[in-house]
Parts: structure tokens; C-alpha cells; sequence
């Protein structure tokens, strides 16, 4: 994994997801999962704000704020004001979302470039005016049928041991980029 292109300790974590509990655990909800293990792994206490939960948590000597979007997926960018309130560039973020077009599980870091179709990245990059921001892309793979794309990313996972590996996987890289 190749970690120099993005941004050395980023102030913020921003994990996608749908806040609808019934969307929990599901593949298009990998963003706020990762987050939440992050958050449980270093004491992070959920607290809203405004449209988003926001947990602080102090990593390697950084304090990161971590925030989760409580709109849902298509208007995730309505978390960007609260991120300029707290004086936190595009640069300064990672954005943490699933990807159709990573097998499952296969986590790939990428610095900047289109939404690609995620409604997620889309509307952040239409509220910041820049698609200047890191990402973590979680691969969830892709259904044979491209008409099978909203059913698919709403499902859970099918193997959700492997799903949780993988969020370990996940946190542990996000923890190589604060040492």
C-alpha cells in the first residue's frame, strides 16, 4: 500500500455511510463501520453535530476528528461547512467509503480525481468546489449486473468475519498514517 501520496495525519476521518439502523453493517455503511471501530479502538465518544456524529480521538500524539455524516449517502457534502467551522482543508481530510470497483475487501488509498458514480464522494466534491481529498476505498466488489447495483450495495455482508477482518485491516492502515 502505497501511503505518500496522502496527506501526513490528516486532521479528519470522514466515514460514509446511511444513519437508517436498518442500513447497518451493510456494504454501502463500510465508511461509518471502519469509523466506528476506530472511534471504539481509541475511546472516541459519539456527539452530534449539526448533520453529522463527531468523535475526537488522540492518535500516536494527534487529536483526529472523526465524523459521521447523518444525512444520507447522496448528501454526505452537507458535513463540509462543519468541517471549514472547525478550520479543516480538503487536504487535511481522508474520506472513508466502499468501492464497486475493488474486489471485496482489497483497500486501496487514492488522492483526489472524480466520484467515479459514488453519490457519497459526489456530493462532497459539489459542496468543497475541489475533488482535491484523500480516500480510503474499501472494495465491495461488483455485481454481475450493473441494474443490481443499488440492491447489492445496500445488502450486508455475506461473510461478516471476513468483512470484520478486513475493518481491522483498515484501521491499521489509517493508524500507519499518524506514526
Amino acid at each position: 500500500m502505497v501511503l505518500n501520496a496522502l496527506p501526513l495525519r490528516p486532521k479528519a476521518l470522514i466515514g460514509l455511510g446511511n444513519p437508517d439502523p436498518r442500513l447497518k453493517n451493510t456494504r454501502h455503511n463500510i465508511g461509518f463501520s471502519i469509523i466506528d471501530a476506530l472511534a471504539a479502538s481509541y475511546g472516541g465518544q459519539w456527539q452530534r453535530k449539526a448533520v453529522a456524529d463527531v468523535a475526537s480521538i488522540t492518535l500516536h500524539g494527534q487529536e483526529i476528528l472523526l465524523f459521521k455524516p447523518q444525512t444520507y449517502m447522496n448528501n454526505s457534502g452537507d458535513v463540509v461547512p462543519l468541517l471549514k467551522k472547525q478550520g479543516i482543508a480538503p487536504h487535511e481530510v481522508v474520506v472513508i467509503h466502499d468501492e464497486l470497483e475493488l474486489p471485496f475487501g482489497k483497500l486501496a488509498f487514492k488522492q483526489g480525481g472524480s466520484a467515479k458514480g459514488h453519490n457519497g464522494l459526489k456530493s462532497i466534491i459539489e459542496r468543497w468546489g475541489t475533488p482535491e481529498f484523500a480516500r480510503l476505498r474499501y472494495g465491495i466488489g461488483r455485481p454481475v449486473q450493473r441494474e443490481f447495483v443499488p440492491d447489492y450495495v445496500l445488502q450486508k455482508f455475506e461473510n461478516t468475519k471476513e468483512a470484520e477482518r478486513f475493518i481491522d485491516e483498515a484501521v491499521s492502515l489509517i493508524e500507519q498514517l499518524y506514526r
